[in-house]
C-alpha cells in the first residue's frame, strides 16, 4: 500500500503592517502555520519577535495584538513579508518551493512609503530572496540600508535571546 502525502496548499501572506511615514521596514519570508491560523504575524507562542520588540518599544509583550502592532506603526516601523505567496510542507523557510513564489509589490511599498531609509530582515532566508528577487530590480534602492538580523523564530535556537536583542536594538537607531 502506498501511502500519499497531503497536497500541499499554496498559502498567502498578509498586508503590511504600515503607515505612511514608516521610516523602517522589518521583513519576514512567509507567515508560519500558527501565524496563519492565527491571522497575526509572528503568532507562534516560541517565536520570540513580540517580546524583543516588546523590549526594544518598551511596551508589554502580553498586550493585545492590536496594541502591539499599534506600538510598531507609532514608531514608524513597518512588517511584511518578502513572500506574497508560495507552497510550503512545513513553517520551515528552507520547505519553500521556490518554483512557487510570488513576490509582494516592493516598487509600490517604496512608492508609497517615500521615508523608508532602512530594510531589516527578520533571518537569512528573507534576505537572501529580497536580495535575489526583489532589490536588483527597484530604482532609488542605493539608498536604503539592509540589516540581516537572526530570526526570531524557535527554529533559531542557536543564537540566545539576549544575543537577538543586542542584534535587534538596530531597529530603534
Amino acid at each position: 500500500m502506498i501511502i500519499e502525502d497531503p497536497p500541499i496548499s499554496h498559502i498567502y501572506s498578509f498586508p503590511p503592517i504600515e503607515r505612511d511615514n514608516s521610516s523602517i521596514l522589518i521583513l519576514g519570508t512567509m507567515p508560519g502555520k500558527a501565524s496563519l491560523q492565527a491571522q497575526q504575524y509572528y503568532a507562534h507562542p516560541r517565536n520570540v519577535f513580540w517580546k524583543i520588540i516588546s523590549e526594544i518599544l518598551g511596551v508589554k509583550a502580553v498586550d493585545s495584538y492590536e496594541d502591539r502592532t499599534s506600538s510598531i506603526v507609532a514608531a514608524r516601523i513597518a512588517l511584511w513579508d518578502v513572500l506574497k505567496s508560495c507552497r510550503r510542507k512545513s513553517s520551515l523557510d528552507s520547505d519553500i518551493d521556490h518554483d512557487t513564489i510570488m513576490l509582494n509589490d516592493f516598487a509600490s511599498f517604496f512608492k508609497k512609503h517615500p521615508y523608508i531609509h532602512r530594510v531589516c530582515f527578520n533571518g537569512a532566508k528573507a534576505e537572501s530572496l529580497y536580495m535575489k528577487l526583489v532589490q536588483p530590480f527597484l530604482q532609488n534602492a542605493s539608498s536604503i540600508e539592509y540589516i540581516r538580523l537572526p530570526s526570531t523564530s524557535p527554529a533559531n535556537a542557536a543564537t540566545s535571546f539576549d544575543e537577538k536583542l543586542r542584534a535587534w536594538k538596530a531597529i530603534a537607531c
